[in-house]
């Protein structure tokens, strides 16, 4: 296992070099149940744990701070134990899952649990429904549920076995490991008798197409200078900004890259940019370096730096861009860009009092582009909660948003929902220059402001009516950022 993407197996040369480098910590990702006896059980072989703790100590000798997880365990849905790990299915899936869960976690927490508080444990990887339509945009809110209960049983694991466990430091992935509001919106922390020692984590690709994107939407540009191309980093991290760093709680990027794509100097200044604001802004950064830099077999993902053969950094100027961006102390050429959350008083407009037997939506979230990843900030996403799904399937029901300024293009309301795969649901409400397009699904009163949308509006009403789950958007089309549009606030009116 060690040896795939055609890697050579790890040295103590390896991690002496990287430290050498300037990097002072590591993630080392581990596959446990591929060398694990299966149900019921779980025995993980001694020899394939005493091999990860000889490289975890290859990261003690240098000093280096560890993260050390559970990784490509997630069930691929070939039938076998090797990938065994749910986060949809049957109540006995499910439980299952969290029986084998908790048989690693028993082991790997006792045979580590005497190192210092440099090394951390990380839950998961990117954990997901492979192959799902949500995969890679937050998953549904029943596979985030799903995934909640998993680290409930991680800390309580953890805490109670014994040596240095008790204070160390434990990280939690959002779904799929992803940036995107829906997905760190609905990541619930688990109690822990141990106070402040609880970390998220992301994995932020961003902007995809520059980072990745193998298809014809991908680009090998990026510049500091331009503003785009700048939103496309902060963007992406705003998400968990708002929800974690802003309150407190500590954020690590467990993965973020570019692959090679013949543009070594754009790679560059992006990788210095991107740590230099994830900094400013209290993340902190684990580059994610596959070993692939050359196109070694069918679908090779290019993100190697380091060549683990030579020992050597085939791509020495982003190491130094990395460095000099950890560095500095502002965001190098362009500045910082640092969003506001996308939900502020927006100011201005008349405002009105919420009407009775009406519920505020709160904040929205931004969107997510057609790739899952990539932040959509021309989209205002209410994720409801129950309650507030009982009140939008009330005939009826109207959405009201008080607005800092008039419409003067195209809206649409969205609606998404579980049930049969409706996942994307427009019905145009306002016309090219704000106008509304059918007096029977809308109205605007421009002496408060209020735009008042009727959800039977909503495309294929009687579906809507029918979704045990509901996320409302707004899509406005008049700027490249619907804060520009100034949503106050949404309520859902009987």
């Amino acid at each position: 296992m060690e040896t795939v993407w055609s890697n050579p197996v790890t040295t103590k040369a390896n991690i002496d070099a990287i430290k050498a480098a300037g990097f002072n910590a590591i993630r080392i990702p581990v596959s446990w149940t591929k060398a694990a006896s299966g149900p019921p059980d779980w025995t993980i072989r001694e020899d394939w744990m005493e091999r990860v703790a000889e490289v975890v100590d290859y990261a003690v000798a240098n000093d280096m701070y560890i993260m050390l997880n559970i990784h490509h365990d997630e069930y691929h849905g070939h039938g076998t134990n090797r990938d065994f790990l749910r986060f949809d299915g049957t109540e006995d899936e499910i439980a299952a899952s969290l029986d084998c869960y908790r048989k690693l976690w028993e082991q790997i927490a006792d045979r580590f649990k005497n190192y210092d508080e440099k090394l951390m444990f990380e839950g998961l990887n990117e954990p997901r429904v492979i192959g799902s339509a949500q995969e890679w945009s937050g998953g549904t809110r029943a596979q985030r549920e799903i995934l909640n209960r998993y680290y409930p049983i991680f800390v309580e694991v953890v805490r109670n076995s014994g040596g240095n466990n008790g204070k160390r430091f434990l990280i939690i992935n959002t779904y799929a490991a992803s940036a995107s509001a829906a997905a760190v919106n609905g990541l619930v922390l688990p109690e822990d008798s141990a106070t402040d020692k609880l970390i998220v984590t992301i994995h932020a690709y961003a902007p995809y197409t520059f980072c990745y994107d193998p298809g014809n939407g991908g680009t090998s540009k990026w510049s500091a200078t331009s503003s785009a191309d700048r939103r496309g980093v902060t963007d992406a991290l705003q998400p968990a900004y708002d929800r974690f760093v802003s309150k407190g709680i500590p954020v690590i990027i467990g993965e973020f890259g570019a692959v090679h794509k013949d543009n070594t100097a754009a790679r560059a200044a992006w990788a210095e940019y991107y740590v230099n604001y994830a900094n400013s802004k209290g993340f902190r950064c684990f580059i994610w370096d596959n070993g692939v830099t050359t196109v070694a077999y069918a679908g090779a993902e290019l993100f190697g730096y380091f060549n683990r053969r030579t020992n050597q950094f085939d791509f020495s100027e982003i190491v130094d861009a990395l460095m000099r961006g950890v560095e500095t102390a502002t965001p190098p050429a362009g500045g910082g860009d640092a969003s506001p959350s996308p939900s502020g008083d927006g100011g201005g407009g008349g405002t009105t009092q919420p009407p009775a037997n009406s519920v505020n939506l709160g904040n929205y979230s931004y969107g997510v582009k057609e790739d899952g990843v990539s932040t959509n900030p021309q989209q205002a996403v209410w994720n409801l909660t129950a309650a507030q799904v009982a009140i939008a399937k009330e005939t009826g029901a109207k959405l009201v948003l008080q607005l800092a300024n008039a419409p003067a293009a195209t809206l649409q309301f969205v609606w998404q929902g579980p049930a049969n795969s409706l996942w994307w649901n427009q019905k145009d409400i306002l016309g090219g220059t704000g106008n509304v397009l059918s007096a029977s699904d809308a109205s605007w009163d421009a002496g408060t402001n209020t735009l008042t949308i009727n959800l039977s509006a909503a495309a294929d009403y009687s579906a809507f009516k029918n979704q045990p789950q509901l996320n409302l958007i707004i899509a406005y089309y008049g700027s490249s950022d619907i804060k520009d549009l100034g949503i106050t606030s949404a309520t859902l009116v009987k």
